[in-house]
């Protein structure tokens, strides 16, 4: 009987043994885990932030539109049979490994919107600058980033579903006006940028036009991966009847 009781408590302390190695083991990696989780989770919340952002300014001026369209006449549209012009500021967060080096982006751009169906649907055309800010003292490397200056022309598409909500779809070419001065060897990519957006009549022939948008490039240089320019973009413009 004494033997098998102290063949008990020798298992039993060897058990407890395994335990507190498991128990050690975890202390030491909870540190490495909380690291790890809070880098992560900064960088989710930091893009979190700067995408809602967008999407409440965006929220905001959905808003003004349906306030806006709910007091006007039945005989009124928000959008046009003629051809439309605007003239609106573009604002944009850079994003990917653009977002490291850059913190924002500004500019403008005119449009022309030409009808195809009427009410619906219109071929677009738009040209504009945006200049995107470099990072000052990059990861405190004394490194300034060098500003990129570009001048997107793009043609497209923009469709209404409904009555004063659009999709619009654009392509063309992203001229890069300083091209000396970051060391690229392309002075010219291709663009692409989907938007969604808001149009809505301010009386008159005038409206209010204001859209979130991605825009990307391919690379300005074919040696680096990293010399795309891609951004989440807001347009706001004044958009006039052209008769």
């Amino acid at each position: 009987m004494v033997k098998i009781i102290s063949l008990l408590i020798k298992r039993l302390n060897n058990h407890d043994i395994r335990m507190k190695r498991r128990i050690y083991f975890v202390m030491l990696l909870c540190p490495v885990f909380k690291h790890t989780t809070h880098n992560l989770t900064y960088k989710v919340m930091k893009s979190t932030l700067k995408i809602s952002a967008l999407v409440l300014a965006f929220a905001g001026f959905a808003f003004g539109a349906k306030a806006q369209t709910t007091t006007t006449t039945s005989k009124t549209s928000t959008t046009s049979n003629r051809v439309i012009l605007s003239v609106g500021v573009d604002a944009g967060i850079p994003t990917g490994k653009l977002n490291d080096s850059y913190n924002w982006n500004l500019g403008g751009s005119i449009q022309a919107d030409i009808p195809v169906v009427q009410h619906q649907l219109f071929v677009t055309v738009n040209a504009g600058y945006n200049n995107i800010f470099g990072k000052k003292n990059i990861d405190g490397t004394g490194i300034d980033a060098t500003n990129i200056q570009l001048l997107p022309v793009k043609a497209g598409l923009k469709f209404f579903p409904i009555n004063n909500f659009y999709i619009q779809g654009e392509a063309g070419a992203a001229f890069l006006l300083n091209k000396s001065d970051l060391n690229d060897d392309k002075s010219a990519a291709f663009v692409y940028a989907p938007q969604v957006g808001v149009q809505f009549p301010l009386g008159g022939k005038s409206y209010i036009d204001a859209g979130v948008r991605y825009e990307g490039t391919t690379k300005f240089n074919s040696a680096v991966d990293n010399s795309k320019v891609n951004f989440i973009g807001l347009r706001v413009a004044y958009a006039f009847d052209t008769k």
